[in-house]
């Protein structure tokens, strides 16, 4: 019975105050979330705490859930603003000076299951990218969330975020290609 509510009734019922049913919320996207925090910031334990804290804000900022709003997309703009939080907080800018530990960080990071080198160079260009173009490629390629919900995180058109992919997945190319040379 549980499996057939949908997000969004789940949600509205949480806004609402039945706060147990943000347990099956929970359980639907704790492990995209998680992913999705793993795959941008390379750290395991600070993944588990982004996802911790996404659902502690979904409890606190319940009343501004719109009912009828897609729920998959209000989780992740709560999760990709608590990125930026963090991200503004601990100034975790990209740097040739960092990409050594970012490699370490790749080798250790066993989830990851990065078994050749390809993949690996893959990732490192993931990680140059600019923190925009690297969310907007994490949505829509590794979350395999559609244009029309990546525009309602951020508020945008359909038109824009296909340009911003476009943009990101050719940066992401020439990235690839300058780490290749080395």
């Amino acid at each position: 019975m549980e499996e057939t509510l949908t997000d969004e009734w789940l949600m509205e019922a949480v806004k609402r105050g039945e706060l147990n049913r943000a347990s099956l919320l929970f359980d639907r996207y704790h492990k995209h979330l998680y992913n999705f925090f793993v795959k941008i910031t390379m750290d395991k334990d600070l993944g588990h705490d982004l996802t911790q804290n996404v659902f502690m804000r979904m409890i606190q900022y319940r009343h501004t859930y719109q009912n009828g709003a897609i729920f998959k997309s209000w989780i992740f703009k709560i999760a990709r603003n608590i990125y930026a939080d963090h991200y503004k907080k601990n100034k975790m800018m990209v740097s040739d000076d960092n990409l050594e530990i970012m490699d370490q960080k790749l080798v250790a990071t066993d989830d990851l299951l990065i078994e050749d080198e390809q993949h690996k160079l893959l990732y490192i260009a993931l990680y140059k990218l600019k923190p925009e173009q690297k969310e907007m490629l994490l949505l829509s390629k590794f979350q395999k969330m559609k244009y029309e919900e990546i525009a309602s995180i951020y508020d945008t058109t359909v038109g824009a975020i296909k340009t911003k992919v476009h943009r990101a997945m050719g940066q992401l190319k020439e990235n690839y290609l300058e780490l290749e040379k080395i």
